[in-house]
């Protein structure tokens, strides 16, 4: 009896084991890269007589470029944070670019770490965080079981181009796993920045291809400073620039062969995407975009992002899409492909699955998307992405831009309230608020609904 007993368990203990193994065989693992500050036009397919990025060209032909994505502010946390959460700023109240010490990101959010962790996955974190630099708001505690990086930006140093006295009283420290390695960096140490990023994803790839994961790589490049490895310095033939990019690119083929020499590219979401566009008073060290204005702004020139997506049992390889989506739906898209259920979480974003799959009859879930800068919501876009209602605001456009690495000059201006057509008028040159009025009036109802809800406070 007790021989048939202990067989008996045995055979459901393997049962279960073997079921185990096949559900994490088939939940797809999710490689997301973030850059900061890299212009729309920086990577091919977007523009290919600019920068050399045969990677990207690759990874664009494996997978989806989709043309009309968003961020819903056009700065490092603020974005981050939406991101993560698949909420507004206006909901989590992180506007901006968090400075050092800062509280950051509210445990009410969960994270993308956090969501993933609790079903199962392996989660990892390695590059800039700037969610948070205080006990309880840092990664390792936001859900990444591992991690390395910087807790800020890498401007916010003793060697800050304009105001290196202020940033000078924080020293720019690397952390790896809720350790201090590096307590003050030094410009070599930056140099070696995105090398150094893309060696600890590898090992994390090598380390759980058996077992799903999330890697979550949100690079520190190309925001200024510029920082090259001295593999690429002077090779990209166009700058310093374009030698960052160089970099960039050669990293995210690096992970894409891994992938594939592992075996599991197949059931990998791999994505690649930008926190903003880029900071154009910096000249010739700054990204480029067709749009209008840059980083800051509610222009698309600052909140519209080059994004790529490969997940081959969904994505059909060298596919486009014009259809309009935010970052704030990557992570509940992200969860229904992972097979992960959100119905505790009070969200913005709504799942895009149906938009990946290339279907036809794509309706976008969202009457509006949302647009703001710092704690000012200043636009409204409807959600099929054809128009664009901006509310009367300032905005700091580029007088004269800087060279080398020193900042341009800005120019205070005024946009009157304007409805532009982002079909017919994507660089948003034209109002034709009196046109329209129809449809002024609707977006400006969404417009005081989103107010209302998450700005009359």
């Amino acid at each position: 009896m007790k021989v048939r007993t202990l067989y008996l368990f045995a055979v459901i203990c393997l049962q279960s084991s073997l079921t185990n193994l096949a559900l994490a065989q088939e939940r797809p693992n999710v490689v997301l890269i973030f850059l900061d500050d890299s212009g729309w036009a920086d990577f091919e397919p977007n523009n290919k007589s600019v920068h050399y990025t045969p990677n990207m060209g690759e990874l664009a032909k494996e997978g989806g470029t989709y043309h009309n994505f968003y961020v819903p502010q056009a700065v490092c946390s603020a974005s981050r944070a939406a991101l993560l959460t698949g909420s507004y700023p206006g909901r989590t109240k992180i506007f901006g670019a968090l400075k050092p010490k800062d509280k950051g990101l509210e445990r009410t959010f969960a994270t993308m770490g956090e969501i993933y962790r609790e079903n199962g996955y392996r989660t990892a974190l390695f590059g800039k965080w700037h969610l948070g630099d205080s006990d309880g708001t840092r990664p390792w505690d936001r859900g990444f079981d591992e991690t390395a990086g910087i807790l800020y930006s890498h401007d916010m140093w003793k060697h800050h181009p304009d105001d290196p006295e202020t940033w000078g009283k924080y020293p720019l420290q690397f952390w790896e796993n809720g350790k201090v390695i590096i307590e003050d960096m030094e410009e070599v140490d930056q140099q070696n920045l995105t090398n150094r990023f893309t060696e600890y994803a590898l090992q994390f790839i090598e380390k759980n291809k058996n077992d799903p994961f999330l890697l979550y790589l949100p690079f520190n490049m190309p925001h200024v400073p510029l920082f090259i490895g001295k593999e690429f310095e002077g090779k990209s033939g166009v700058g310093k620039y374009g030698d960052v990019i160089m970099e960039l690119d050669h990293s995210i083929g690096r992970i894409n062969k891994a992938l594939k020499g592992f075996g599991i590219d197949n059931n990998t979401i791999f994505i690649v995407t930008s926190d903003n566009g880029p900071w154009l008073s910096y000249g010739n060290h700054a990204g480029k975009t067709p749009f209008r204005e840059g980083k800051t702004t509610s222009f698309d020139g600052g909140i519209k992002s080059s994004l790529i997506v490969k997940y081959p049992p969904l994505i059909q390889p060298d596919s486009f899409s014009n259809d309009t989506f935010f970052s704030i739906d990557l992570l509940p898209t992200l969860c229904e492909l992972s097979g992960i259920t959100l119905n505790d979480k009070d969200l913005d974003g709504k799942s895009m699955v149906n938009l990946l799959k290339g279907e036809t009859d794509f309706k976008n879930p969202h009457e509006y998307y949302a647009i703001s800068n710092l704690n000012n919501l200043e636009a409204i876009i409807d959600g099929d992405g054809r128009w664009k209602l901006h509310i009367t605001h300032p905005y700091k456009s580029v007088l004269q831009q800087g060279n080398d690495g020193g900042s341009g000059k800005y120019k205070q201006q005024t946009l009157e309230m304007s409805l532009f057509d982002l079909q017919n008028d994507p660089f948003e040159r034209h109002n034709v608020r009196e046109m329209y009025p129809e449809i002024t009036k609707k977006l400006w109802s969404y417009y005081k609904a989103h107010f209302e809800k998450y700005y009359a406070d």
